[in-house]
């Protein structure tokens, strides 16, 4: 095992590892950019290493700073969480010449599923069903072309990324070039890779995705789903464990097909598959994230496996100690993110000092954040600083155990979403558990 580990991120998900590491009783060091010296994450680790200044390119995504850091502090290892550099696989590749353990799957791998293009090869090799769509594409003529076989509307993807970057919904062909020139640009400048394909556009549907641990030793291991279709601009805003509209039938199916899916490609350590899934429950394959996702919490909440503790274990050649038989879930979970942002305001990220806060408690309620009264909140990162996850018996429980604890949970200094949250919950589509992905497009 790691006696020492460096966290490559920030935030939430830095603290988080940092928690799951002193758990397990390995020392940490934090690196921080000169506007998170005083976030949470950089007091809680052992250790802590500026490596640059506020923007993330001069400092979270410097791999050479966050590679001398860990030789510095002799560091056997790095946790690169989730966003910035945990989908990077020349990133992997460096930690592996530089005798550091990335926390994560291989380079390799990371490259082949990174590439949406190569990976809906994979799957379909895999006998995974996936979207009726292209290889990438050479131009915008080429993707009208392609576009009139397959069918309007159309969705133009980036191959590379993720996180609803580089997408853009064409409904005909008078929108392509625009769409296929804004939709390279923002690939190529948000993951460097501005290669696109095209996928039909699939309405309404469910966004479900399916988490997996896999060790070195060829096991592996399905989580259970997660729905994920309350998104706004391709962004998750709440999450649910179990998916209340999926049957146990489809589930096993959906698990068969991950299960197949990762040892099609010799799959290590944690990655979830996403999926759509239409009104007549067929099911397709979208993307793989090949690390850990931020809405992993209610994955958590249910089955009760640490899955951060399982990457750690995995990356340093421990076996999964448990099978499929042997995961059981209880109960029904949900994740609210709450971000710095004004909803009534056009979503306007907020920056500024959190004058008050008060988080809310009680069996099953877990609030992951980096905040503290009295935290500036810096204007350079993403605009989420917190996940409330709360578990219940039933889903109707946990719905009225969230509302309840937004109502609990006080912010003051800064806008935040909460409120929004509240009327999601409050919707009778989200109560009857019957939303698709264009849930916000009717609230």
């Amino acid at each position: 095992m790691f006696s020492k580990i460096l966290i490559a991120n920030r935030g939430e998900v830095a603290v988080r590892i940092i928690r799951a590491c002193k758990e397990m009783g390995i020392s940490t060091v934090a690196v921080f950019s000169e506007a998170d010296r005083d976030s949470l994450h950089v007091s809680l680790a052992d250790e802590s290493v500026c490596i640059g200044p506020a923007q993330a390119k001069d400092s979270y995504l410097n791999m050479t700073a966050i590679l001398s850091a860990a030789d510095v502090t002799g560091a056997q290892a790095i946790h690169p969480g989730y966003g910035l550099l945990s989908e990077n696989a020349r990133f992997a590749r460096l930690c592996r010449e530089s005798n550091i353990a990335f926390i994560g799957p291989s380079a390799e791998i990371i490259s082949r599923m990174g590439d949406k293009d190569q990976a809906r090869r994979t799957m379909i090799e895999a006998g995974v069903p996936v979207i009726p769509g292209t290889d990438v594409l050479d131009s915008a003529e080429q993707a009208r072309r392609e576009a009139a076989r397959i069918g309007y509307p159309v969705l133009v993807k980036a191959r590379s990324g993720g996180g609803g970057r580089g997408i853009r919904l064409v409904e005909n062909e008078e929108q392509m070039e625009q769409a296929f020139r804004t939709a390279s640009a923002e690939a190529k400048a948000a993951f460097g890779d501005g290669g696109l394909y095209i996928e039909k556009y699939l309405k309404p549907t469910k966004h479900i995705e399916l988490q997996i641990l896999c060790d070195r030793q060829g096991n592996v291991v399905c989580l259970g789903e997660r729905e994920c279709s309350v998104q706004r601009k391709n962004q998750k805003l709440l999450e649910e464990c179990p998916s209340p509209s999926i049957s146990q039938e489809l589930r096993e199916r959906m698990m068969d097909a991950v299960v197949r899916a990762a040892r099609a490609v010799d799959y290590e350590n944690a990655g979830t598959l996403e999926f759509l899934v239409d009104r007549e429950r067929n099911f397709y394959f979208m993307e793989m994230n090949t690390r850990l996702q931020v809405e992993h919490t209610v994955t958590e909440m249910v089955s009760g496996v640490d899955i951060v503790k399982w990457q750690i274990r995995i990356a340093a050649g421990a076996a999964l100690d448990f099978t499929q038989k042997d995961v059981v879930t209880r109960g029904k979970a949900i994740e609210c993110r709450i971000n710095a942002e004004d909803p009534d305001n056009g979503y306007r990220p907020s920056s500024g000092t959190i004058e008050m806060l008060h988080t809310p408690g009680g069996p099953w309620v877990r609030f992951d954040s980096f905040v503290y009264q009295g935290y500036d909140i810096p204007p350079f990162y993403d605009s989420m600083i917190g996940k409330l996850i709360v578990k219940a018996a039933t889903r109707e429980e946990a719905i009225r155990k969230m509302k309840a604890s937004l109502c609990e949970l006080v912010i003051e200094g800064v806008p935040t979403n909460c409120d929004l949250q509240l009327e999601i919950l409050s919707d009778p589509r989200f109560e009857a558990g019957d939303y698709y992905t264009d849930f916000m497009e009717g609230l």
